[in-house]
Formats: structure tokens, sequence, C-alpha cells
């Protein structure tokens, strides 16, 4: 069980570029980054407007002097300092992540970045290429992941608890977007406008979620190709509120995906079944501490965190006793736990610790750009089959 004490000799110190005030984004990242004391915020470029950002900044105890107007002023001064910053938080509109990352990069620093990395699939794999090259982590914020019972589903297939892997069914659909709530929200204009949001509105904003939570529970399932349908239900949007993706996995294993903000009546709904030739898991994160397992021919058995008969890899992400609800605070402040660990091996060479590591990484997002890519490919030429 996690006690909150530090995994590291020092707190790496740490920069947030947005996530200023009135973001509920930056909350979470700063809730879940300080949480076990392994990051240390010292630096920070909140907001587009210099003032409002320095006076955020102030408010949460960061120096006013390392309050600064941009990220590009932040990453020259702080270059000059013998405690500056070692890795930075990008919590800004999509349409600023490619630049900004690139540029946290060049200077040297591990990136915490939300998703998407970028738009496009060779701005991708540039990102992929670069933090290779400058042996920096870059960790994307597939913030659901760190729940404890996605950590006992992935040991239960890695295991062979389900047999043979035959279907993926994933999904995040919600409802909050069912009519054009971006005329009165700021945060979700930029999400529908293309010039900010990129090629794609729900497939991107929630459809890379339910597609990394498939990923880190069935990692061995490569797709090999897909076909995707998209609509606008909401009059006058200009990118897509729902989308549908069938997908075909290398080893015959077959996928759907539902990606949705016209779900009328649902609070979030990102559920994921895996279906195996003995065996099937459901989870749901609206009931986060239930993990449902079905064995064919006996009684389904709902699976509670937090208890001495899961695996030893879901017991090390447990932060409270069995019985208390877990949340999403908890699940990113293991994310941030595991980035803390990366960025740890990675400044001191321990390659042989991240081999075998996950955490959602620079590979994970630039597949995220792909699928999206692939998705809005398919569909723009009529919801045909289309390589992966």
């Amino acid at each position: 069980m996690i006690n909150g004490e530090k995994i590291l000799n020092q707190p790496i110190r740490w920069a947030m570029i947005g996530g200023g005030r009135g973001s509920q984004i930056g909350y979470i990242h700063r809730c879940a980054a300080l949480r076990d004391s392994n990051f240390q915020l010292v630096a920070g470029a909140f907001d587009i407007d210099p003032e409002r950002g320095r006076d955020f900044g102030v408010n949460i105890g960061v120096d006013p002097e390392r309050c600064y107007k941009d990220y590009k002023t932040m990453f020259e001064e702080e270059a000059k300092r013998e405690d500056g910053i070692q890795a930075v938080d990008v919590a800004t509109p999509n349409g600023t992540h490619y630049e900004i990352t690139k540029a946290a990069l060049e200077a040297g620093l591990h990136v915490i970045c939300e998703k998407p990395l970028c738009f496009e699939t060779s701005q991708a794999e540039e990102l992929e290429a670069l933090a290779k090259e400058k042996n920096r982590i870059v960790g994307v914020t597939y913030g659901y992941t760190g729940h404890q019972m996605v950590q006992q589903a992935r040991e239960m297939v890695k295991r062979g608890d389900l047999g043979k892997i035959r279907i993926i069914q994933m999904q995040f659909a919600h409802g909050g977007c069912n009519v054009a709530t971006e005329a009165d929200s700021a945060a979700q204009k930029w999400r529908t406008d293309p010039k900010v949001a990129g090629p794609s509105f729900i497939l991107g904003d929630v459809g890379t979620h339910a597609l990394y939570l498939g990923e880190l529970i069935c990692p061995d399932q490569e797709i090999e190709s897909l076909l995707c349908t998209k609509q606008n239900f909401v009059e006058g949007r200009q990118l897509e509120d729902n989308a549908f993706v069938l997908l075909n996995y290398k080893d015959g294993a077959k996928g759907t995906l539902w990606a949705s903000g016209v779900n009328c009546g649902s609070m979030h709904g990102q559920k994921i079944r895996v279906i195996g030739e003995k065996a099937s898991i459901e989870w749901w994160n609206e009931r986060p501490n239930q993990l449902r397992y079905e064995v064919q021919g006996q009684p389904a058995c709902v699976m509670e965190r937090g208890t001495d008969y899961l695996y030893d890899e879901a017991l090390a992400d447990d932060r409270i006793g069995g019985g208390h609800v877990e949340g999403l605070f908890e699940s990113w402040a293991n994310l941030y736990r595991r980035f803390a660990l990366a960025m740890d091996a990675c400044d001191r060479g321990d390659e042989e610790f991240l081999k075998d590591f996950w955490y959602p990484s620079v590979h994970d997002g630039a597949q995220g750009v792909k699928f999206v890519n692939k998705c809005v490919e398919s569909a723009d030429e009529g919801s045909v089959w289309v390589e992966y």
C-alpha cells in the first residue's frame, strides 16, 4: 500500500504552462503531482495574460520572480539558474501542445503533456524521435489509467486468466455536449474549433482515453485496420460529436470503440469490456472500485479494490483501504508517481528499469494521434476500412 512517502531523494523541480485560474485540469495536475512530494512546483507561465498569471502563481505559493509572461521566457530564464526547472507540464489548448513540447525537449526538460500531443502523425513521430534523442521522458495524461482495478485487469490479461482475447469493447460516451455548450463555455468553444482542437472533437477528446485504456489492459493487441463513422448531431458544430469505430487486431481479435458527447443522461460513460476464450472482465470508471469478472457457467464475480485477493501489481497502486471510494485524484496521483519514477530512472541512466515499466508515454501519445488521424481518414472517405 502506498503511504504517501517520498520515492525520490529530491523532488523534481517542476513548472506549469497554462493551468491557471479557472482551469479545472490545472488543479487536477497540481493535486496529483504534489500529493507524494515527488514534484515541487517552482515556476510557471500560467496564463496568456501575464499579470493574471503572476497573480495566480503567487496565490498558489510560487515565487513572483518565477511567474513568467510566457513559456519561452521561462525556459530561457530557468536555464540560467542552478535550481532551474527539470520538468514542465503542458496544460494548454490542443493547438499549442506540439510547439511547446518540442521547445521543452529542445531545452532539455522532461514533459508531461495533456493529450493530444499534437494534430498530425508526422508531428507525433517527430516528438517521439526528439524525446529519444534528448533522452527525456514525455508523459501523456491519460488520467483514468491510474485506477487500481485497471492494473488488476491488466494483470489478469497478462496472466492468462481470460485466455486468448477475442473481443475488446471500449466506450467513452457522455451526454455533456448534447446541446451547443460551446456557445456559453470558453473551454468547450476551443474544443470544437478545428483551428485549435485539430481534425477531431470527440474522438480526440475522449475516444483516445478509451483507446489507451484498451491498449494498457491488452498491450499485445496491435491494430491492423479500422473503419470509422462520425456524426455532427448538434447543428452548427464543426467537428464530430459522435463516432463509432470497428477494429481488426493482427491476431484475429476484434474491437469496437464508441466515443460520444451526445449520450443523453450519461454523466461519463467510460467503460471497457475484454472478452477472452475463458472469461470476460468489465470496468466502468463511474464505479472504479469494482471489476466485474465473469467465467462462462459460473456466477458473476465482482472484485473489489483494496482486497487481499488482488494481484500484487494492483495492490501497489492502493492509496486507501478497501471499502473507501477511489477517485480521479488517486488515479492521477498514481500516474504522476509513475512519471516521477520514469524521470528519475532516465536521469540515472537506468534503462533496465524503464524497459519493463509502464506509464502513458510519448509513444502512447503518438498512437493516440495516429488513431484519430486514421479514424478521420476512414470517415471522410465514406467509412471505409483503412490499414493501420
